[in-house]
């Protein structure tokens, strides 16, 4: 069983946002790379929309083998009927990584020389953008489980079941031909207990060969209820290393947090050394891990959080609404359930169309995250992401006072990028002196001379 994996994003072109005001960097700059989910063998990820008690859930998945191997159990918290389930596409959640991955980005010193004034300076610009079926019920009494509902939905069978013991449930599926790991009767229990429901999905494979699709699509549930959480501990039966998860919760409100573990911004708007933008992915991979382990192994990660209508500096475009609406927000209009699944007891908020994402990272195992992800949606706008810098200093010609002095005070800043390296990933100093001394080796002066004499100096 493979729980919520994502098909691997496709390389998306790189776009790019100008802004020409170093001194005032706050969320600006020319964007040169992104963190996004190629960075990890393994990426679950998963995208929430929600407003008040309603939920729209997307999960999707990386399933490699045969396709009769698939299956997926999923717990809800209400039956589902065929109408609030749905398949999507990829790129949807394609989408919602590139355009909030943790990004790098540069800037260019201008002439100390020049005489300039800042406040006729660009400002960067925001960008933005503008059948139901009733299902054949049947219980099998002596093992305690009921098929409240069976349907097709694309190229997936699907059936939800309740259950008076994991145990008889673990034996329903197995009877049923879902191939199921050892262990999941000790992970069922607690779902049974919270009288949850179980959203169990395998593969038509009549349908999904005549689909003419090579991967499996994500699935996407709609359903009304007070529970704001995300089932994980199912994805650890087959676990024996560590899980990232990427969690997109989209609200018309404010950032999400995670309830039950702490949530912490990841490190970000820190000045790093240039040759950092050749080996961006394996810096952002070190951060991680040196922070995730600097916190224990037991905190969910801020990466991202921004409002949807823009984006500085851009790594992707902003979603169309369509797209917003693909990806489960049903609060955009009055006709945005058109196309949505829908919970029948659902009625519809009045038209909004604002939509506020939180990106949340989490590397979890089943030591350090015993219980299920729960979330709560806040009120606060405040814009972040994982943010990295790369300051290029001014290679031309320093005649003036300005200019030598600026000229004396690289050295102290090139340390400092250098230290700042080191304690963000633990890579060693000395390395990371060696390689900045070679990208920024045809400056017309040699700063590395004068960075020891300022080191011997300090």
């Amino acid at each position: 069983m493979k729980f919520f994996r994502l098909l691997t994003p496709l390389l998306l072109t790189i776009v790019a946002i100008l802004c020409f005001a170093p001194a005032a960097w706050a969320f600006c700059g020319f964007y040169v790379a992104k963190a996004d989910t190629k960075l990890y063998n393994k990426a679950s990820q998963v995208v929430i929309a929600r407003d008040d008690e309603h939920t729209v859930l997307t999960m999707a998945n990386d399933f490699q083998g045969e396709v009769k191997d698939f299956a997926i159990v999923v717990p809800v918290p209400t039956v589902l009927q065929k109408e609030q389930v749905r398949v999507t596409e990829p790129k949807i959640i394609e989408r919602l990584d590139a355009f909030s991955a943790p990004r790098l980005v540069e800037y260019f010193d201008s002439d100390p020389c020049a005489v300039t004034d800042s406040v006729n300076l660009p400002a960067a610009a925001p960008r933005s953008r503008a059948v139901s079926q009733e299902a054949e019920k049947t219980s099998d009494r002596s093992l305690g489980v009921t098929v409240e509902a069976r349907f097709n939905v694309g190229e997936y069978d699907i059936v939800i079941l309740s259950a008076k013991e994991s145990g008889g449930l673990e034996t329903w599926l197995k009877r049923n031909g879902y191939k199921i790991p050892r262990g999941a009767k000790q992970l069922l229990k607690p779902y049974i207990r919270s009288s949850m429901k179980f959203f169990v999905a395998k593969v038509n494979l009549d349908k999904f060969e005549k689909s003419g699709y090579q991967f499996l699509r994500p699935l996407q549930i709609s359903y009304q209820s007070p529970k704001f959480m995300l089932p994980i501990r199912l994805g650890m039966i087959n676990a024996t290393t560590e899980q990232d998860l990427i969690v997109y919760i989209l609200s018309p409100q404010g950032q999400a947090e995670i309830t039950n573990y702490r949530t912490v911004k990841i490190p970000s708007n820190t000045n790093i050394p240039l040759f950092v933008k050749d080996e961006f992915g394996e810096f952002y991979k070190s951060m991680f891990q040196t922070v995730y382990t600097k916190e224990d192994r037991k905190v969910g990660f801020l990466e991202y959080a921004w409002d949807m209508s823009s984006c500085d500096p851009c790594s992707a475009d902003p979603l169309t609404q369509e797209e917003l609406k693909q990806a489960g927000v049903f609060w955009l209009d009055d006709n945005s359930g058109s196309n949505l699944p829908a919970s029948p007891s659902f009625r519809r908020p009045s038209p909004r169309s604002n939509v506020f994402i939180s990106r949340l990272h989490v590397r979890y195992s089943r030591d350090k995250f015993p219980e299920d992800l729960i979330f709560q949606q806040t009120a606060n706008s405040e814009s972040f992401q994982g943010r990295y810098v790369l300051q290029h200093p001014f290679q031309g010609e320093l005649k003036c006072q300005a200019g030598r002095e600026y000229k004396q005070s690289l050295p102290k800043r090139f340390e400092q990028e250098a230290q700042t390296l080191a304690k963000l990933t633990n890579w060693n100093i000395q390395d990371i002196r060696n390689k900045m001394k070679l990208s920024v080796g045809n400056l017309t002066y040699s700063w590395w001379e004068n960075l020891l004499s300022w080191v011997r100096l300090y």
